[in-house]
């Protein structure tokens, strides 16, 4: 049986605040089994890595360039694909649900694509665009809803 595979993602732009959010939100989600998928890069994705990491979790990176070194060093599994914000759709096809944690147009643009692809996405103090998204207001809560 294979493990959840879950996606953070949320700004590349390091904030404190939204970076711790999103570091216990990848710790929560190793310590649940789940793999975690971001977009490979710093901010948000770079914190739910550590986190997820420092739990002994499998993180994997999906980064836009065609280098697997452009990755966060909490990154175990690179993958290189050189379509720059396209990968988004990648990670709508690969992950079975979203935590959305802060973010800014990328961030929209990959919740959109998952919400076309019907999966869940809970937000974290990001984009609030569909009804069909859930919200929550603690990291705790966020893993809770996105694993359901």
């Amino acid at each position: 049986m294979r493990p959840r595979v879950i996606a953070v993602i949320g700004t590349g732009t390091p904030d404190s605040e939204t970076d711790a959010a999103a570091r216990e939100v990848g710790r929560l989600l190793a310590a649940a089994g789940c793999v975690l998928i971001t977009g490979g890069l710093d901010g948000v994705m770079a914190a739910a890595s550590q986190g997820a990491h420092e739990a002994g979790g499998l993180v994997i990176g999906v980064v836009p360039g065609s280098s697997p070194e452009e990755a966060n060093a909490y990154v175990r599994v690179a993958i290189a694909t050189g379509i720059g914000d396209a990968r988004n759709v990648i990670l709508a096809n690969s992950a079975e649900a979203f935590v959305a944690v802060g973010g800014a147009y990328g961030t929209l643009s990959e919740i959109a694509f998952a919400l076309k692809r019907g999966k869940r996405v809970v937000s974290l103090g990001s984009w609030d665009v569909d009804p069909a998204m859930l919200r929550a207001r603690t990291p705790e809560e966020a893993v809770r809803l996105v694993l359901g």
